[in-house]
């Protein structure tokens, strides 16, 4: 059972303990409190020293809680900070205003909180005096390009004209509002700091560990956002560029990582840098040879062996060389056009699985300049595509898909044939779960099917990854109130459905055919505006070409693109024989 240590204490407490040495690790995000949360810690503060305004209404009794600082030990024996890095950094910065504002005044209160808050501020030699050469806190935040101003203004109490820091303007706010207190309540000063130093309450936690202290964190907070899995990873290859002596190239590289992550990735779940260093994983277990379903958490399996696999530069490189793919992906740039159609399609499969194929895929087979063989990636995309859509019918859920996939991820990385050869269809049994599916449009594989339809027609074009498609009824729900359908379920199948874009859906989806055929076309309006039409090349063809759309074009479409998907299967060698 992990060991824990908690011991409730007041700022004056556990700031002038002898022991206290405070870290802000590497690995923490910069400290991102602005005035308005300044402004109103000062509020409230202000409120409970001097309730109604007033000094004499105070009781010492009271205490105002200010929250948790989870810490661990490290191993140079400093408190490194998990959780409460914004509220001490901050507290800090309002001690050492106090401080300042103190320096020049002589009487004996005002004296003695000088004397405490400069204990608060740095270390005490032997004889308890405060060594001005050594501070309580230090932070060594590598994405944080201001953290040598909050250093220098614990030291020195100044601010550079030049600093456009959070901390010197925090610090600045709280030298106004001081300066402002001493104004308007002269005999205040003094009590407000006294009460902020031993009544306002801390609970320190120190962990046995950072793991343990992660954990605790995530339990507690339920405000910020928890350090998360790429933060951890950021110390281990920070701690390794540093002793190589490249710890300012390093943050610059990982700074444009996270630019690019976050500009590209939008997980459900974790940062954008997690979604990147998830796709890595599963490139390494497949180096690995790691066939289990269980998937390990991104922190389990990178902390193997005291995080080697991240204490290289190879690593940095590969997850660089990762992120551009995607950022070609994304931005439908750098591969042919029969390949961005294929890339188009996955965009709407039925769940995550393909971006870890994918990336697996690129990484075993890119050249040195990050390319990929056209030929290759595109029967790759067309397997990929038939293999997941077809098994999301026959088992649906990506759990499901560990068992046919992991292994595949292994023929990948030792340049084998892909060919889910344990797994293919049988062809009878395909078709009829494709014919008794009942696909709602609250199902992802109904847009990802229609999706590849919509592209299985040679003379569609790439459609732009920013439009929102929705599922269109062709034979309208509105019109089906009026006119039912002989066969209920026939308004839900494929064959009635279509992907259009949601500025044309909007328009076109009550009306009855007849009506919307404008809609897929395009028209001019009643005020001269045109309206373009839909970009699905298939509603274009449907509205010229046909009068009405009825049950009989229904069933008929249908079984056309389920007829066709089928096809696809053995087009891919993925029925069995």
């Amino acid at each position: 059972m992990s060991k824990l240590n908690i011991d409730q204490k007041s700022i004056g407490e556990l700031l002038s303990d002898k022991k206290a040495d405070f870290l802000i690790p590497d690995y923490q995000r910069p400290y991102a409190w602005g005035t308005d949360e300044c402004e109103t810690l000062w509020s409230d503060l202000f409120a409970f020293a001097f309730p109604g305004d007033n000094y004499e209404n105070f009781d010492e009794n009271d205490e105002y809680f200010l929250g948790p600082i989870v810490t661990f030990k490290n191993e140079d024996g400093r408190q490194e900070i998990i959780d409460g890095q914004q509220r001490l950094t901050t507290i800090m910065l309002l001690l050492r205003a106090f401080y300042d504002r103190f320096a020049n005044m002589k009487d004996k209160n005002s004296t003695r909180m000088h004397e405490n808050i400069s204990k608060c501020v740095w270390k005490t030699d032997e004889f308890g005096d405060a060594d001005m050469g050594r501070l309580k806190i230090d932070s060594e935040v590598a994405s944080d390009d201001d953290k040598e101003e909050f250093l220098s203004i614990l030291r020195t109490g100044k601010v550079e004209s030049e600093w456009r820091s959070v901390y010197a303007r925090n610090f600045q706010y709280f030298q106004k509002s001081i300066e402002k207190l001493l104004n308007e309540y002269p005999s205040y000063i003094a009590y407000f700091a006294a009460r902020i130093l031993n009544n306002v309450i801390l609970l320190p936690i120190e962990a046995e560990s950072q793991g343990t202290a992660l954990r605790i964190f995530s339990t507690l907070n339920d405000r910020g956002l928890p350090l998360s899995d790429a933060d951890i990873f950021k110390s281990q290859f920070y701690k390794y560029f540093s002793d190589l002596g490249r710890k300012d190239e390093f943050v610059t590289r990982w700074k444009s990582l996270e630019a690019g992550a976050n500009a590209i990735f939008k997980p459900l779940r974790g940062t954008p840098m997690d979604e990147l260093f998830t796709r890595y994983m599963y490139y390494r277990r497949a180096k690995l040879g790691i066939k289990d379903t269980t998937t390990q958490s991104l922190r389990d399996f990178f902390s193997r062996d005291e995080y080697a696999m991240l204490r290289s530069e190879e690593s940095l490189a590969d997850l660089e060389s990762l992120l551009e793919f995607w950022k070609k992906v994304d931005g439908q740039f750098g591969f042919s056009d029969r390949v961005l159609r294929r890339l188009f399609v996955l965009g709407y499969a039925p769940n995550g699985m393909w971006t870890y194929l994918l990336s697996v895929w690129f990484l075993a087979n890119r050249s040195a300049e990050g390319e990929l063989d056209d030929e290759e990636l595109y029967r790759f995309l067309n397997l990929i595509t038939a293999f997941i859509y077809a098994y999301a019918i026959e088992r649906p859920g990506v759990n499901a898909l560990r068992s046919p996939v992991y292994p595949e991820m292994i023929n990948i990385v030792e340049h084998r044939p892909v060919s889910f050869s344990n797994h293919r269809f049988e062809q009878a049994d395909i078709t009829g779960r494709f014919q008794s599916y009942v696909f709602t449009n609250g199902r992802p594989v109904t847009k990802s099917i229609l999706a590849w339809w919509a592209f299985n027609d040679p003379d569609q074009s790439l459609i732009d990854n920013d439009t929102t498609l929705e599922i269109e009824h062709i034979y309208a729900r509105k019109r089906n109130e009026v006119e039912p359908l002989a066969k209920r379920s026939n308004l839900e199948a494929l064959g009635n459905k279509a992907i259009l874009e949601k500025r044309v859906n909007i328009r076109a989806a009550d009306y009855r055919f007849s009506d919307k055929k404008k809609y897929y076309e395009g028209f001019v309006d009643g005020n001269g505006k045109e309206r373009s039409g839909t970009s699905v090349v298939e509603l274009r063809d449907l509205s010229r070409t046909m009068e009405d759309f009825t049950e009989r074009d229904i069933e008929c479409r249908t079984a056309k693109i389920i007829g066709s998907f089928v096809d696809y299967l053995g087009d891919n060698g993925l029925l069995q024989d």
